[in-house]
C-alpha cells in the first residue's frame, strides 16, 4: 500500500489555512477577552497595586523625605529635616494642598491633621530664609506636638511610596517604631475578627442552603418533567425581582412591629417584640433566602441525571434506605452539592447590600467595611488591602475545593 505525501506547496497551503482558522477563532473570542481584561483583570490588578503603592506623600514633600533617609527614627529628626519640612509645608499651604498631606498623615497618626493644618497657616507668611534657618523652632512654636517623635515617624512611614503598611493594618499588625519588627497591634483585633465573622456567617448560610436545598432538589428531580419545570419557576422567581426589593421585604418582616413579631404576639408565643432586625440573625436569614436558588439549581441539574435504577438495585440487594442513600445516591450527587456550596459560600463572603440593610452593626461583614473605607474614610489603600486579602481567601477556598472535592478527584465506580 503506497502512502501519498504532500508536496511542499500543499504543506504551505495547509499551514496557511490553519493560521487563518486560528485567526478567525481568535477574532471571535477577542471581544470576550477584551471585556475580561477591562472589567475583571484590570480592576483586580489596580486593586493589588493600590494596596502597596501610595505615592501621595512622596510626591508632596520629596525634599523632606530625602533629608529623612539618614534619620534612625529613635529621636527627633535633625534640624535640617525640620527646616526642610517647614519650607515644604509653606509651599503646600500656598498651593492649597496641605490638606492632602494632613489627611494622609492623619490615617497613620489620628489627630495629626489639625496639627499640620494649623502649622501650615502659621508658616504661610514666614520668609523662606527664616524657615531655612529656624524652621524647627518655628514648627514647635506653632504646635508643641512637633517636639514629639511620633508625628515625624508617621510622616516618614506615609512617605514610603511602596509599603505593606496597609496589609499589616488589615491583619491588625504593626511595625515596631524602633526596630521595625512586625507585632500585633494593641487593642481589639477589628479586621481579623471581622474576617472570622464573615467566614462564619458564610459557612452558616452555606449549611442552611444545603439543609433546605438538598431535599427540595431531590424532590424536584423525582417528578415528571412538566411538574418539575412548573415548580422550578417558583425557585427562579426571586431572580425576577430586584435584590433591593427582596432585601427591603425582609425589613418589613423582621422589624419590631413587623409581620413576624406581630404574628408571634398574636398567637401568644411572645409578649414583647423580639429584636430581629439589624442583627447577625437577620443577615443569615435574608441571605439564605436570596442565595438558596444558587444551591438548588446545581443540585437539581446533577440529580436529574442520576439514574434511579442504581438506588432501586441497592434496595433489591438488601441495602437499607439510609445506607443505600449514603453509599449510592449521595456520592453521585456530590458534584452538584460541592458546586452549589462553593458558589453560595463565595457569593456570601463578598455580599454587601443585604448585610448593610438588614444586618446593622451586628450583622455587617468585611465587604461593608471595605465600602466604608472607599466611600467615607477615602482610605483606598486600606480598602484595596482588605479586598486583596478577601480575594486571596476566596482563591484559597477554590484551590481547596478543586484539590479535594473537584470533579477530577471524584469517583463513582
Amino acid at each position: 500500500m503506497t502512502q501519498t505525501s504532500l508536496s511542499p506547496q500543499d504543506r504551505r497551503d495547509a499551514r496557511a489555512q490553519l493560521r487563518r482558522r486560528k485567526l478567525v477563532a481568535f477574532l471571535f473570542v477577542a471581544p470576550l477577552l477584551a471585556f475580561l481584561l477591562f472589567a475583571f483583570v484590570a480592576p483586580i490588578a489596580s486593586m493589588l497595586v493600590r494596596s502597596v503603592y501610595e505615592p501621595t506623600v512622596a510626591d508632596l514633600i520629596p525634599e523632606t523625605l530625602q533629608e529623612m533617609q539618614q534619620w534612625d527614627g529613635r529621636q527627633l529628626p535633625p534640624p535640617a529635616v525640620m527646616n526642610q519640612f517647614a519650607l515644604d509645608l509653606k509651599r503646600l499651604a500656598q498651593d492649597r494642598t496641605s490638606g492632602r498631606l494632613a489627611g494622609e498623615v492623619n490615617r497613620a497618626l489620628p489627630g495629626s491633621s489639625s496639627v499640620i493644618q494649623s502649622t501650615a497657616r502659621r508658616v504661610r507668611g514666614v520668609e523662606d530664609d527664616e524657615l531655612a534657618q529656624n524652621g524647627a523652632s518655628i514648627l514647635q512654636e506653632a504646635n508643641p506636638r512637633w517636639a514629639e517623635v511620633d508625628i515625624w515617624r508617621s510622616i516618614e512611614r506615609t512617605g514610603q511610596a511602596y509599603s505593606i503598611h496597609q496589609f499589616l493594618t488589615a491583619l491588625d499588625l504593626q511595625r515596631d517604631p524602633i526596630d521595625g519588627s512586625i507585632q500585633a497591634r494593641d487593642g481589639p483585633k477589628i479586621y481579623v475578627d471581622l474576617y472570622t465573622k464573615t467566614l462564619r456567617i458564610a459557612l452558616m448560610i452555606t449549611l442552611l442552603t444545603i439543609a433546605l436545598g438538598y431535599p427540595l432538589s431531590y424532590f424536584l428531580a423525582g417528578l415528571q418533567d412538566k411538574t418539575a419545570n412548573l415548580l422550578l419557576v417558583f425557585v427562579l422567581l426571586p431572580f425576577w425581582t430586584s435584590l433591593l426589593v427582596r432585601t427591603t421585604s425582609w425589613i418589613a418582616l423582621l422589624q419590631t412591629n413587623g409581620v413576624i413579631n406581630s404574628f408571634l404576639i398574636y398567637v401568644g408565643v411572645i409578649r414583647e417584640p423580639m429584636r430581629l432586625l439589624y442583627t447577625e440573625l437577620a443577615t443569615i436569614i435574608a441571605m439564605t433566602h436570596i442565595l438558596l436558588p444558587f444551591m438548588i439549581l446545581p443540585l437539581y441539574s446533577v440529580m436529574r441525571g442520576i439514574d434511579p435504577s442504581y438506588f432501586r438495585a441497592a434496595m433489591s440487594m438488601g441495602a437499607k434506605p439510609i445506607g443505600a442513600f449514603v453509599r449510592i445516591y449521595l456520592p453521585m450527587s456530590l458534584p452538584g452539592l460541592s458546586a452549589g456550596a462553593l458558589l453560595v459560600f463565595i457569593i456570601s463572603v463578598g455580599y454587601y447590600i443585604t448585610p448593610a440593610l438588614v444586618g446593622g452593626t451586628d450583622g455587617q461583614m468585611i465587604s461593608n467595611l471595605i465600602a466604608f473605607h472607599m466611600q467615607q474614610s477615602n482610605n483606598w489603600g486600606l480598602a484595596a488591602a482588605l479586598g486583596s486579602i478577601l480575594l486571596a481567601v476566596i482563591l484559597l477556598l477554590y484551590w481547596t475545593y478543586d484539590r479535594f472535592v473537584g470533579t477530577k478527584s471524584l469517583s463513582f465506580g
